[in-house]
C-alpha cells in the first residue's frame, strides 16, 4: 500500500455518535492539511453510530476527497476502531487522534516535525487535562496502575493521540490478538520514539463517551495483555496463606500438647475458612481472566467487520432495497 503515489500522511479517526462535532473538526483537518500536506487523507472509522454520522462523512467525501469512511457493522469497541483504521491507511506516516476534538488536530505539524527528526513513534503527553476532578484523578489512576504491573515501559499520561511511521503501523497490522491496548502494543514495538507534551482540550460537544468502569475495563486489558504480574501475585499470595497456616497449626498444637490452653471458638475456625475461601476465589477469578482471553483469541473471529467503504478501495455499496 506503500508507493510512491501514497499520501503524505494519513489521519485516523474513530468516532461514535459525533455528528455535532464532525463539522468542526473537518474544518480543522482541512486547516491544518495545506500546503505540503494537501495531499493527505482523512479516514474516518464510525463505530456504530446511530446519529447519522457515518452518512455525513460519506456525503463530505463528495465535497473533499481526501474524507474517506470505514464503517463498522455494529460497535465493536474503539480499539477495534482504530485497529481497523490503521488496515485502511496508505500514508508513510499515520497519525491516530480521538473524534471529540480534545486532541487538538493543530499539533499534526508539530508531530510531523518529530517524525522528520528520525523519530518513528510520536506519541503525546497530557501536562493538563481540562475536565472534571474525578476523571483526571481515574485518568491519573489507570496510566500508573497499567505502567507499575506492565513488563513493557509505558510513558504516563500517553493515550491514542499519536503519530506513527508506517513502518510501525505495518508491524501493528502483524498483530491478530483480540484484546488490544493499542498503547501498550505502540510501547513493545520498540523503535525511535518520542513525546510531544501537549494541554488536552474539552469535549467540543456531548458528554464524554469514556465512563470510569469502561477505563478500568481499558486498564484490565492492558494489564492482563502486558503483565503476568496477577499470576505471580496469586502464588505469592497462596505461598503466604500457606506459611500462615503452617504456622498457626504449630501454635495449635504447641498449645495443646506442651500447655493447658487451647484456641477454641467457632468464630476463629469461620474466620479461617472465609479467608481461605477468599484467596481460593480470587485467584480462581486471575486464572479465569487469562483463560477467558486465551477463549477469546483461540476462536479467531474477525476483530471488526466492514459494513461499507467510502473513498478506500473495495467500497461496497449500500444495501439494496429488498422490498417485494
Amino acid at each position: 500500500m506503500n508507493d510512491a503515489t501514497s499520501p503524505r500522511l494519513s489521519v485516523v479517526v474513530p468516532i461514535k455518535d459525533e455528528i455535532d462535532t464532525l463539522p468542526e473538526l473537518t474544518r480543522r483537518l482541512s486547516d491544518v492539511l495545506t500546503g505540503e500536506l494537501s495531499d493527505s487523507e482523512i479516514v474516518f472509522v464510525d463505530d456504530g453510530s446511530t446519529d447519522g454520522s457515518a452518512r455525513w462523512i460519506a456525503d463530505r467525501h463528495g465535497d473533499d476527497p481526501r474524507v474517506k469512511l470505514v464503517r463498522l457493522s455494529r460497535n465493536f469497541g474503539h480499539q477495534a476502531a482504530v485497529t481497523a483504521g490503521l488496515a485502511h491507511t496508505s500514508g508513510r506516516a499515520v497519525v491516530l487522534m480521538d473524534g471529540d476534538l480534545q486532541d487538538p488536530p493543530e499539533l499534526i505539524p508539530a508531530l510531523i516535525e518529530k517524525w522528520r527528526e528520525g523519530n518513528e513513534i510520536v506519541h503525546t503527553v497530557k501536562i493538563r487535562r481540562r475536565e472534571s476532578w474525578p476523571r483526571r484523578i481515574a485518568f491519573r489512576v489507570f496510566y500508573r496502575m497499567i505502567r507499575s504491573v506492565s513488563e513493557t515501559d509505558l510513558p504516563l499520561q500517553a493515550g491514542l493521540f499519536s503519530l506513527l511511521d508506517r513502518r510501525v503501523v505495518d508491524e501493528l497490522e502483524r498483530m491478530p490478538e483480540r484484546n488490544r491496548y493499542l498503547a501498550g502494543l505502540r510501547a513493545w514495538v520498540g523503535f525511535r520514539q518520542t513525546a510531544l507534551e501537549y494541554e488536552r482540550d474539552a469535549r467540543w460537544s456531548g458528554t464524554p463517551r469514556v465512563s470510569v468502569a469502561r477505563l478500568f475495563r481499558l486498564a484490565f486489558d492492558g494489564i492482563f495483555s502486558f503483565s503476568n504480574l496477577p499470576l505471580r501475585l496469586a502464588t505469592m499470595l497462596g505461598l503466604i496463606v500457606s506459611l500462615a497456616a503452617f504456622l498457626l497449626m504449630a501454635t495449635i498444637l504447641y498449645l495443646r500438647l506442651f500447655t493447658d490452653r487451647a484456641i477454641l471458638g467457632w468464630a476463629s475456625l469461620m474466620t479461617s475458612t472465609l479467608f481461605l475461601g477468599g484467596v481460593i476465589l480470587v485467584t480462581i477469578g486471575i486464572i479465569g481472566e487469562y483463560t477467558g482471553r486465551i477463549y477469546d483469541e483461540v476462536k479467531r473471529r474477525p476483530l471488526y467487520v466492514v459494513a461499507e467503504r467510502v473513498g478506500l478501495a473495495g467500497d461496497a455499496p449500500e444495501p439494496e432495497d429488498r422490498r417485494l
